[in-house]
């Protein structure tokens, strides 16, 4: 039956403006099973006739039937898949994958098996052939480890382990001495005497007498055939067998990240040097964002404290005679609103009650008058966000039981105690004793520029029943009160003025003993913090529908009451951290594009290095997707290991920076994803063009390239 038929093929190289014919007329038959040696002198055209017969070439005219198939019209592809799956390539400079086992060597070509074989037996049928040829104990050995002879088997096998039809060897023995010579012969016969077909191009006359058939070349003509028969018409009952399909599943993606992890582990340190620009761009990225985010966290969490994120509730204003005395001068806020508006707002985190008053504090020889003298409750530290440096906060006992404690700022520590440690000293507010709990920390100055540390805190019974009697006014309360040395601490100073006298006058000791009761407490402020700053506007419309509600307010009247909030200004510092870590991240970026373009450098200069390697994969069957497939991976994995250490690095830095800068820093999960992804995707964008341009090499080209 015959194999091989090729009618009157002709193969002309155009050389700039000139033809070079090379195949004058060439019509052959081979049959199943023969031993051919093509003879001829060099640029006979054996070479090129055997690039045809294999096809790798083209005839520039003339038909060629492989196996009843018509050869000369398929397209690349299909070409590949027909050297793959019905022919071997034996190659006189051997051809092995450098710095790549001589197991793998010989597996190469399953990876482009239309049959896809198990992994499993994959390996079984390579070390099955390699002991065949007689290296079943060098499997692991590497193309220098191995004598020119071991060589040769080894690209014996590798053209065996597709099971192909015909076996084609150009020049096999020509790099070999005498007995290696003789050794690969006899595998030749071997495996003729098996069924398979060899065609061997040859110009020993003695590597000829082993071929069974032989055919001289001379000029791009067949000068004799020994044993050629007559040649006879392509007979119409010889079935075209047809090839195995090929397709994509998990078993060849684990081929082709076998296969690109082996070409990038053949030079090591280019493939970690390449990874290098990508590590530092992911590195860059997160650590950038990790410190950016910190930083916008830092300042969301100061202007947190100065209060820029919570709600200022104030009385409504009094007026008489036509006269308005100003926001905050009517009574109508009470600690049941505040209670309230914890209660039934869910948006609200924490509420304090706040009574004001401008008194002067006195410690033995030292007094001064802080900015701020609030009465409230244990609750004013979650809202303000303000810790202590020493000491504790008073309670809801001291608060119920007016008890006389209060915490100080750092302002009033240096100007009253000036280094003493003001914890359980006494100072004097109304000439009424009040023992320092704590001390609160610093915290500078607000927004406005006013100190947040000048201050002092009271639980706000204590300061409405025992220091002040109404709310506060603008000028000192303890300048405006008569002298107090003769008289008793009483808790009638709670009604609104000495003018008015609602009751018969009292004697200081009958006040004293006999409190009247109070029937309406009224507060100067509230402060509420909401859960965040997304919940501030809906927090306003519920405490406003609310206090609306408590105060019996109707629909036509305006509220007695005004909400105050630093919406703006916590947007306009929000923004400014976004901005910023927005900004690092850009910087960060271009470290990304950076590596890519080394990527793509690097990958082209792989290429170039590995043009007879992709030669070579298409020859034993390789399709253009499965080159682009290959290096487009290699580029990839670079990108994606390189991600993954960038990642651990860049965590590393900013844990760094953290424990030992003392920078803040944030864990940023979309960080490290945004960034591993943009990896990969440089890898993809970058490695591309690379790995077209070496999709589109022709095998012959690069099979010859030096």
């Amino acid at each position: 039956m015959k194999l091989l038929e090729l009618r009157d093929i002709y193969k002309t190289y155009q050389l700039g403006e000139i033809q070079v014919p090379v195949l004058k007329g060439i019509s052959l038959d081979v049959a199943q099973g023969e031993f051919v040696a093509l003879m001829g002198t060099s640029g006979s055209g054996k070479t090129t006739l055997m690039n045809i017969l294999g096809c790798l070439d083209r005839p520039s005219s003339g038909q060629y039937w492989l196996d009843g198939q018509e050869v000369s019209t398929l397209s690349a592809d299909e070409r590949a898949q027909l050297r793959n799956q019905k022919l071997g390539f034996v190659f006189q400079t051997f051809n092995l994958l450098p710095r790549t086992s001589a197991l793998e060597n010989v597996l190469m070509p399953l990876s482009y098996n239309g049959m896809h074989l198990a992994e499993d037996d994959a390996l079984a049928k390579a070390r099955s052939l390699l002991q065949r040829v007689g290296l079943g104990e060098r499997l692991d050995y590497e193309p220098s480890q191995l004598s020119g002879g071991q060589q040769q088997r080894v690209a014996i096998a590798r053209a065996l382990v597709n099971n192909p039809a015909v076996l084609l060897a150009d020049e096999p023995t020509g790099n070999l001495d005498a007995q290696t010579t003789e050794e690969v012969l006899e595998i030749f016969r071997r495996l003729n005497e098996e069924g398979v077909t060899i065609i061997l191009v040859t110009h020993d006359e003695a590597v000829a007498k082993v071929a069974k058939r032989v055919i001289r070349i001379h000029d791009g003509r067949i000068a004799a055939d020994d044993t050629t028969p007559n040649p006879e018409p392509r007979s119409e009952e010889v079935a075209a067998a047809p090839l195995q399909g090929r397709y994509w599943g998990l078993a060849q993606l684990k081929w082709l990240l076998r296969t690109s992890f082996h070409g990038l582990r053949r030079n090591i340190l280019r493939a970690a040097l390449t990874a290098l620009g990508i590590i530092i761009g992911v590195a860059a990225v997160i650590a950038m964002m990790e410190i950016g985010r910190g930083s916008a966290t830092a300042i969301k969490r100061t202007i947190a404290s100065m209060g820029a994120d919570n709600l200022l509730i104030l009385p409504g204003t009094a007026a008489s005679g036509g006269i308005s005395f100003g926001i905050g001068t009517a009574v109508t806020l009470t600690p049941q609103d505040a209670e309230a508006i914890l209660k039934d707002i869910p948006g609200v985190r924490a509420v304090a009650p706040v009574v004001r008053a401008r008194i002067q504090v006195v410690y033995g020889n030292r007094n001064w008058v802080p900015i701020y003298i609030y009465g409230t409750t244990p609750e004013f530290l979650d809202v303000r966000q303000w810790p202590l440096t020493a000491g504790e906060m008073f309670t809801e006992q001291d608060v119920r039981n007016a008890s006389k404690v209060c915490l100080v700022g750092q302002r009033l520590v240096r100007e009253l105690f000036a280094g003493e440690d003001p914890i359980n000293k006494e100072v004097r507010l109304n000439n009424i004793p009040f023992k320092v709990i704590g001390v609160l920390s610093a915290k500078g100055a607000n927004m406005i520029g006013v100190d947040q540390d000048d201050i002092l805190l009271a639980p706000w019974t204590t300061l409405r029943y025992r220091v002040t009697r109404a709310a506060l006014t603008n000028v000192n309360q303890s300048a405006t009160t008569s002298s107090t040395t003769s008289q008793v601490n009483t808790l009638n100073k709670l009604y609104p003025t000495d003018k008015l006298k609602l009751y018969p006058e009292q004697s200081a000791s009958q006040a004293a003993n006999n409190p009247l009761p109070v029937r309406f407490t009224n507060i100067d402020q509230i402060m509420v913090a909401a859960r965040s700053p997304q919940d501030i506007p809906e927090a306003i419309e519920q405490i406003t529908a609310l206090l609306r509600e408590r105060h019996r307010i109707k629909p036509d009247e305006p509220e007695d009451f005004q909400i105050r909030n630093m919406t703006e200004m916590t947007s306009a510092f929000t923004s400014t951290a976004n901005l910023m870590t927005k900004l690092l991240l850009a910087v960060a970026l271009i470290s990304l594009i950076v590596g890519g373009v080394g990527i793509m450098n690097i990958m082209l200069v792989s290429v170039t290095e590995r043009t007879r390697e992709i030669g070579l994969r298409l020859a034993v069957g390789a399709w253009r997707r499965d080159i682009l497939q290959q290096f487009l991976t290699e580029a990839v994995l670079l990108c994606f290991c390189g991600g993954l250490l960038g990642i651990a690095i860049g965590r590393g830095i900013s844990v760094l920076i953290r424990q030992v800068l003392n920078w803040p820093t944030e864990l940023s999960l979309g960080a490290i994803a945004v960034s591993f992804i943009v990896s990969v995707a440089v890898g993809i964008i970058f490695g591309f063009y690379p790995a077209w341009k070496a999709s589109r090499l022709d095998p012959i080209q690069a099979l010859r390239y030096e």
